[in-house]
């Protein structure tokens, strides 16, 4: 036995195994169950965004492996996960944004919506959106050479367009999470409060 690893035994249903270039394995379903004790909800919800967004699943097949699993140990966590899951969100990260901002008590954000000006020119789709309060949410990873004028040229476009935008990256997500939380609630609540 090799140090740090843990073997566990379970019998697995015809539906849990899948052959994977030769190998028996685990089904994407059965995995993202089995790991959602282990991994917590956030990052949860991070696998299973992942896992739909590259059409590895849906979330009919998760939500039909969720209810064979009724005992199982963690299949709440598993449950709330895809309840809370968004096959559009296009990076962990995004995702990871989301759940800082969700699991703090703030509504659910759209993911990836497009949005207009008035003549009905496509501006960008931001990562996060609340319609309400025209307020677009987005992640900012490593900037690549020459995105940068790009991002800036559409963050205006959308300010012109009287959107409101908040930026965060890896460092707020990881190291200030109530900072990030704070800052959309305050914007949510200034809109309610006009």
């Amino acid at each position: 036995m090799l140090a740090g690893l843990r073997v566990r035994r379970v019998a697995l249903g015809c539906e849990d195994v899948v052959t994977l270039r030769g190998f028996r394995v685990t089904s994407v379903e059965r995995t993202l169950a089995d790991l959602s004790p282990i991994v917590g909800l956030a990052e949860t919800v991070v696998l299973v965004d992942t896992a739909t967004h590259l059409r590895l699943t849906t979330v009919q097949r998760l939500e039909d492996a969720a209810s064979r699993a009724v005992r199982r140990a963690g299949i709440r966590t598993f449950h709330r996960a895809i309840a809370l899951a968004e096959p559009a969100a296009e990076s962990q990260m995004e995702s990871r944004l989301r759940m800082v901002i969700v699991l703090r008590g703030l509504p659910k954000p759209l993911v990836q919506h497009t949005l207009y000006d008035q003549s009905g020119k496509r501006l960008g789709r931001p990562d996060l959106y609340y319609p309400q309060a025209r307020l677009g949410i987005e992640y900012d990873g490593e900037v690549h050479e020459g995105r940068l004028a790009q991002d800036n040229r559409r963050q205006n476009a959308l300010l012109a367009a009287g959107y409101r935008l908040l930026r965060f990256t890896a460092g707020d997500v990881y190291n200030d999470p109530e900072k990030i939380v704070a800052q959309v609630r305050a914007m949510l609540n200034e809109t309610r409060s006009c």
